[in-house]
């Protein structure tokens, strides 16, 4: 591919050598003197690399420049240009993402040097766009209901801006898909989207996560580590089950979102951050703040912008498309053809609960594509994967004593939620409603490995 620089400056002498520079090398050019006309000239060019002159009189400088093709086109590689900038300019135009400043009067070493770097950056963040792609999958949310349209629309929305948002719904509906869109259709999308499980980090480490420490901080901490809002700088934190938080990390999270300032675990110093906060959760954080579990200041720092996910069983028409959708993905991992399934089973799959929202279905489609069998699958193929029904309790009474018909009871129960919570024992354990201590306790007794692959 031939790389293509566009060139923006209002001296047609510094055109003239920097095309007669870049085209000597094999680079497609392009120029224009005029700022205003930058969008049409990216649409219609599409460069890899832009050169922008700081000052050019007559129009918008070269910072505003920057702003906007950042805004239209955030792949494209910023070098700015001047012969008069400022420490200042400098320090604006590394904020606004510039890839570097070249002062005037220009070298052809420096040139050549800066746009072939430049546009090995542009190279390797496209590599690394289509290399997520592949590993993750999608980022656009399937499926054709009212709900999900109106979440793509929210999703528009609110990416343009550098808004709060707070995603809601049961667990297994897809909100870190929905936060991982809102950061990818923002200005952030070239910067880490970083995410943290606040259910699945034991209490007294979420500090230490979110905030990183240094060394000596506490027993074990044999050297200095980053927290996660230190490793989003520039980008989007993704804070999943928010609800889950202690109160004391409530309270320093809420100092992050008032200041943009952290300290790490033993420092003596505080970090200024630029971070985006999404936060997610499968409680109704108003009544915990009712009960006194959640913090009301910092709920209404995060609920900016509320998106509710619905969960799967309130928009059945989705489900065809889902089943289409992990089909394809579940077959290109096995290298099979996709499975078909007759108007029967699809119409039995859109009629089923889903307790466990998408992430049951995308497991049956999965234990499906693995099981193999008729091609297309039919309604007796569903039904063996999903007539895991609790058993009959008088039943089981009648043929075994009590403690044992219990057992079974309890076994079945917690197997069924272990299911539903796609293995993760903490979601099983909310589903139950107990703790996750207790849960492993149980599990134990009743023999019930939590590492087992559930078919």
């Amino acid at each position: 591919m031939t790389a293509r620089v566009l060139i923006i400056d209002d001296e047609a002498n510094v055109r003239r050598m920097l095309r007669a520079l870049l085209e000597s090398e094999g680079y497609e050019v392009a120029e224009t003197t005029v700022a205003t006309e930058t969008s049409s000239v990216i649409d219609s060019f599409d460069p890899h690399v832009a050169l922008i002159d700081l000052i050019m009189p007559g129009g918008p400088d070269g910072l505003e420049v920057l702003k906007t093709i950042k805004q239209q086109a955030r792949h494209i590689v910023v070098i700015m240009m001047s012969g008069k900038a400022s420490l200042n300019d400098a320090v604006k135009a590394t904020k606004l993402d510039a890839f570097q400043f070249l002062e005037k009067p220009l070298t052809p070493e420096g040139v050549l040097v800066t746009v072939a770097a430049a546009y090995e950056v542009n190279r390797t963040r496209a590599e690394n766009r289509a290399l997520r792609a592949v590993l993750l999958g999608d980022s656009d949310i399937v499926g054709g209901s009212i709900e999900i349209q109106h979440i793509r629309q929210l999703i528009t929305r609110v990416a343009r801006t550098p808004t709060r948002v707070l995603i809601t719904g049961e667990s297994g509906t897809g909100k870190e898909l929905i936060a991982r869109g809102v950061h990818e259709q923002s200005d952030r999308g070239g910067k880490p989207l970083v995410s943290l499980n606040c259910a699945a980090i034991p209490r007294e480490l979420v500090e230490s996560e979110l905030f990183g420490h240094e060394r000596g901080a506490f027993t074990g901490a044999t050297a200095r580590r980053h927290g996660r809002f230190e490793l989003a700088d520039g980008g989007t934190i993704f804070l999943d089950e928010i609800g889950d938080l202690s109160l004391d990390a409530q309270a320093k999270l809420l100092r992050v979102l008032e200041t943009g300032l952290i300290e790490r675990v033993g420092g003596e110093r505080t970090i200024s951050v630029d971070v985006r906060v999404i936060a997610a959760t499968n409680k109704d954080l108003n009544i915990a703040c009712r009960r006194g579990t959640f913090r009301e200041d910092l709920f209404y720092r995060l609920n900016v912008f509320p998106i509710a996910v619905p969960p799967l069983r309130e928009r059945p028409d989705d489900v065809a498309m889902l089943v289409t959708h992990f089909a394809a993905e579940f077959a290109a991992r096995s290298g099979d053809p996709p499975l078909d399934f007759t108007s029967g089973a699809m119409t039995r799959l859109s009629n089923h609960p889903w307790p466990g929202n998408v992430r049951e279905l995308a497991n049956v489609i999965e234990r499906l594509t693995i099981l193999g069998g008729t091609n297309p699958i039919d309604v007796t193929d569903i039904e063996a994967v999903l007539g895991a029904a609790p058993p009959n309790t008088h039943t089981a009474v009648s043929h075994t004593g009590l403690t044992d018909a219990l057992s079974s009871f309890e076994a079945s129960l917690i197997q069924n939620a272990m299911q539903r919570a796609g293995g993760n024992v903490t979601d099983a354990a909310r589903i139950l409603k107990t703790d996750r201590a207790n849960l492993y306790r149980r599990m134990r007794r009743l023999r019930i490995d939590p590492t087992q692959k559930r078919v």
